[in-house]
C-alpha cells in the first residue's frame, strides 16, 4: 500500500464527462448526479483502510451536502482483479450496508480516474454549479483512523462554501490514501 497525496487545487478545471455503471443497475453521468448547487466527485473503494476510517463520514456528509444542494457520486477505480474487496459485488454489498446516499459506480477501464487526475482513496473533487473545480482536499484530519468527533469538517465546510457562493476555500489541506490500483501497475 503505498500512501499518497493530492496536488493542489486546480481552481475553474472543468469536470470531465463520464457515464458509468452504477450498483444500482442504473448508468450515472456527470450532469445526471450534478446538484443545482454543485458536485462532489469521489474516488473510493472497499479496501482502502483510510477509506474505511472516514466512510461513515462520507455518507454523512453526502446526506448534509445534497441539502444544500450539492450532488455526489463515489467512483471506484481499483483493479478488481488485483484486489477482489473492491469487486462490483463487493461494492454492491457496501452500498447497500451503508445505505450509500449516492451513486457508486465503476470506473473499470480506469479512463475516469485518468481523466480526473485521481491519485488516492479517497480523493475529492468539488465542482461549483458550473462544473468548475473549486475544493481538492480532505474530508478531516483522519488518517488511517478515524479522527475524533467534533474536528473541523473540511470537505463539508468546503461545499456548504461552493454551495452557497460558487468559489471553495483558498487554502486546501490535501487528501490522503492509498494509490490508485493501476491495472498492470502504472497509471
Amino acid at each position: 500500500m503505498v500512501r499518497m497525496e493530492t496536488p493542489v487545487c486546480d481552481f475553474g478545471w472543468p469536470a470531465p464527462d463520464f457515464a458509468l455503471p452504477g450498483v444500482d443497475g442504473r448508468t450515472h453521468t456527470l450532469r445526471g448526479v450534478a446538484g443545482p448547487n454543485g458536485l462532489l466527485v469521489m474516488f473510493i473503494c472497499n479496501h482502502c483502510p483510510y477509506v474505511k476510517a472516514v466512510i461513515h463520514r462520507i455518507v454523512r456528509d453526502v446526506r448534509e451536502l445534497r441539502e444544500l444542494g450539492v450532488g455526489s457520486i463515489a467512483i471506484m477505480s481499483n483493479d478488481p482483479a488485483e484486489y477482489p474487496e473492491d469487486s462490483f459485488d463487493n461494492m454492491q454489498r457496501i452500498a447497500r450496508e451503508l445505505d450509500f446516499p449516492m451513486p457508486y459506480v465503476l470506473d473499470a477501464s480506469q479512463e475516469v480516474a485518468k481523466a480526473y487526475g485521481a491519485v488516492c482513496t479517497p480523493d475529492f473533487f468539488g465542482f461549483n454549479r458550473d462544473l468548475q473545480l473549486q475544493y481538492r482536499g480532505r474530508l478531516d484530519e483522519s488518517r488511517k483512523e478515524t479522527a475524533p468527533e467534533g474536528v473541523r469538517r473540511d470537505l463539508f465546510e468546503a461545499m456548504r462554501e461552493v454551495a452557497l457562493t460558487g468559489r471553495g476555500p483558498a487554502q486546501q489541506i490535501p487528501s490522503m490514501g492509498c494509490s490508485i490500483k493501476w491495472k498492470g501497475g502504472g497509471a
